[in-house]
């Protein structure tokens, strides 16, 4: 099968992108309007940009369908404060931070809507998530528009890691117990493995293949 994208319409590319390009990470970002109202969204176009300075991106769409043509509050924010948090959503967490997905008034506070706790951050003036494991505030560097949608990119100014998952400079995985997204559903990361590893397609088969023999 070969596709030619020139021959799609942007949702029938983006179905195959986000079928294909996956697990990805979720960037659960925090913004404040200049209004003052909190905001809460997951993104999960989103990767580590660059290690010094460290930077992250994510990738804003329009906005949902009743509101095509728009821009989302996430980035109105940013775009008005120059700031944001990038909250790392876990497995136990992964309800909630679905329900912050979903499209309300931009006065509606997501983390009261969902039952979670805004906290201040130490150098930029949008909270972060005191549930969320790790917590990265950013101060933006560039906005670029990319077709349809916007390319964030933020210097991450300061990590906030729950104490249990930090070990001599590195982040425990397994404890974080971090989600990705496939293409319209979420997977944890439950296992590991290192390479080069000889046993790899041992270690890969499905119980049910090994009952099988």
């Amino acid at each position: 099968m070969i596709i030619d994208p020139a021959q799609q319409t942007s949702k029938e590319n983006y179905k195959l992108l986000i079928g294909s390009v996956l697990p990805r990470p979720i960037a659960w970002v925090s913004s404040v309007s200049s209004g003052g109202e909190l905001n809460l969204a997951p993104f999960s176009f989103f990767t580590v940009a660059s290690r010094n300075p460290p930077m992250v991106i994510f990738s804003i769409g329009e906005g949902v369908e009743a509101r095509m043509g728009t821009v989302k509050d996430t980035l109105t924010n940013i775009r008005e404060r120059g700031e944001f948090v990038v909250n790392i959503a876990s497995a136990p967490l992964a309800n909630k931070m679905a329900k912050t997905g979903e499209h309300v008034a931009p006065d509606v506070d997501e983390f009261a809507c969902v039952g979670l706790t805004p906290v201040s951050s130490e150098v930029v003036s949008v909270p972060r998530v005191k549930e969320s494991p790790v917590s990265m505030e950013c101060e933006l560097v560039q906005v670029i528009p990319l077709g349809d949608d916007h390319l964030v990119i933020g210097k991450v100014l300061r990590f906030h890691i729950h104490d249990e998952l930090y070990d001599k400079g590195r982040i425990d995985t397994k404890k974080l117990a971090p989600i990705g997204r496939l293409a319209g559903n979420y997977s944890p990361v439950e296992s590991m493995f290192s390479l080069p590893n000889e046993q790899l397609e041992e270690y890969l088969r499905t119980p049910v293949d090994k009952d099988r023999e």
